[in-house]
């Protein structure tokens, strides 16, 4: 392929991606799908490598890349199959994130695979919300391990038992996400025949190559050298706190080598992760670094090279909780990779963003009926001001990208009421360039509740960079009462929650500019 006939296929395949969201959120039945857009799709060859995606959600799409290879090569695929599977320790991030895979067959030739994530507020955790203060994996949910809901086409009721589905059919989000990768691989087949499976498997060599020599070009502007940071999660909700990560960064002719191995041992909550969420903060900093018009597969990422310790807090081991290492550690691994890169593109590297995603949980469980209602959702704060423009404010940041929930869906779904949605004033670090302000967000309760939040950034600061002020720490009040950052507690009608977020750090001395 010439230049512009792989830009051409770079684009066809990004557009599969594109359409597979499109279908996903207008059939999801959730605010967390179809409001909040967390939700991520992408498209895999054969033998699992990523072929494209779509810009949805860093820390699904990164793990994906990662961990699917394992996932598709043990098992024999048929046309019109459907994998379903939510095991962080099987390539997953958290139970709440359900994914999706179906195999791509051209003339009874397998050419590849679809699959989409998607997060479900109930995934059958005691815990409304599915996001407990948790100590083991099964106090988070329910765990599925790869299982066929299709096989050749025909739902698998045993499968459907294992999800406490409805005898016969689909329930809901899980349906829409069936349908998504249904349109996928309609759309890919239409791709494959339409250009030949020759041509077809042509484009993903070379676009893979092309992306390789991406990544090599920018490893060759960077100076070679060890390069070290250090920064400290608030703590794990009990009794472990400034819990260490640490990076040791090295530059080779080749290739980058990221070793985590001094961050700390695994935890007794759930900041723990697999260490497929390593590799998409590792995936997702790095992609920050090249032009946009870059592919994102699987030879973008090949020359970075990631080393954790086993039993840390970067690879956990079964039965470890890990509902807030895939929100929280994820993106405190960002800050802790952007710290060591600034060291090396003091011109490029923002200062830290809110680090944490501000993960609130709601929900009621009837204790009669067991009838239940379930919210969970992320707060936006303050981005880290860089080089040459201040932070956004009220931003989802880094390794979330998902929409926040509009009030007038919040208010007509569930019991709660906003009664407060506000710029955090003065929350960015002061700074030659400003860090971007967090958010105040407060919540009424209507009727009685279960409340967990899972917070970040209100021990330690956002850090500002080359002489920028820190960014203010975040706060969790209930009825003007301080909160921990993690925590889990009964609600009555009429108490107020009020969620203060970080912003983020400032960049350089405000006497060299703005204050």
């Amino acid at each position: 392929m010439n230049a512009v006939e792989l830009k051409l296929f770079a684009s066809r395949i990004a557009a599969i991606c594109d359409e597979m969201g499109v279908v996903l959120r207008r059939a999801a039945f959730s605010p967390n799908i179809k409001d909040r857009l967390d939700f991520s799709c992408a498209l895999f060859g054969q033998d699992g490598q990523l072929i494209g995606q779509a810009a949805h959600i860093p820390v699904h799409l990164g793990s994906m890349a990662f961990a699917m290879g394992d996932l598709v090569r043990q098992r024999a695929w048929r046309p019109a199959d459907m994998l379903v599977v939510n095991d962080p320790y099987l390539g997953g991030t958290h139970l709440p994130d359900v994914t999706v895979i179906a195999p791509v067959f051209v003339n009874n030739t397998l050419i590849g695979f679809v699959a989409n994530r998607a997060h479900h507020a109930n995934i059958g955790c005691e815990t409304p919300g599915s996001m407990p203060m948790s100590q083991h994996l099964e106090e988070e949910g329910l765990v599925i391990p790869p299982t066929l809901l299709l096989s050749s086409g025909q739902l698998q009721q045993s499968c459907l038992d294992l999800l406490q589905m409805p005898a016969g059919r689909l329930d809901g989000d899980l349906a829409a996400q069936v349908g998504a990768n249904q349109l996928g691989v309609q759309r890919l087949c239409e791709l494959v025949n339409g250009m030949g499976r020759v041509s077809f498997n042509a484009g993903v060599h070379e676009l893979d190559a092309y992306a390789d020599r991406i990544m090599e070009k920018l490893i060759d502007a960077l100076s070679p050298g060890i390069y070290s940071f250090e920064d400290f999660l608030d703590d794990d909700g009990f009794g472990n706190s400034a819990i260490p990560l640490s990076l040791s960064l090295t530059v080779e002719a080749q290739s980058v080598d990221l070793d985590f191995a001094g961050s700390s041992d695994m935890v007794a909550g759930n900041l723990n992760c697999p260490e497929s969420v390593v590799a998409a903060a590792v995936y997702y900093c790095f992609r920050c670094l090249l032009p946009d018009e870059s592919p994102s597969c699987s030879g973008l990422f090949r020359r970075l090279k990631i080393k954790t310790k086993s039993r840390s807090i970067l690879n956990a081991e079964r039965p470890a909780a890990v509902a807030a290492g895939n929100v929280e550690t994820s993106t405190r691994l960002v800050d802790l990779i952007f710290g060591a890169l600034a060291q090396i593109l003091p011109e490029q590297i923002p200062a830290a963003s809110q680090g944490t995603m501000n993960n609130i949980a709601l929900g009621r469980i009837d204790p009669v009926s067991g009838a239940r209602w379930d919210y969970y959702e992320t707060v936006a704060g303050g981005l880290g001001a860089g080089p040459h423009a201040d932070g956004l404010s009220c931003a989802q940041s880094h390794m979330t990208n998902t929409l926040n929930t509009p009030v007038e869906v919040l208010e007509m779904s569930y019991p709660l009421r906003v009664t407060r949605y506000a710029e955090r004033q003065g929350s960015g670090g002061a700074g030659k360039s400003r860090g971007g302000n967090g958010v105040i967000k407060q919540y009424e309760f209507l009727e009685p509740a279960q409340l967990t939040l899972l917070t970040e950034r209100r021990r330690f600061a956002p850090w500002g960079l080359s002489g920028g002020e820190d960014g203010a720490k975040g706060e969790n009040l209930l009825n003007g009462q301080s909160l921990p950052g993690k925590c889990s507690l009964t609600v009555d009608a009429g108490d107020r929650l009020e969620i203060h977020t970080p912003g983020g750090g400032g960049w350089g001395l405000a006497s060299l500019g703005k204050s």
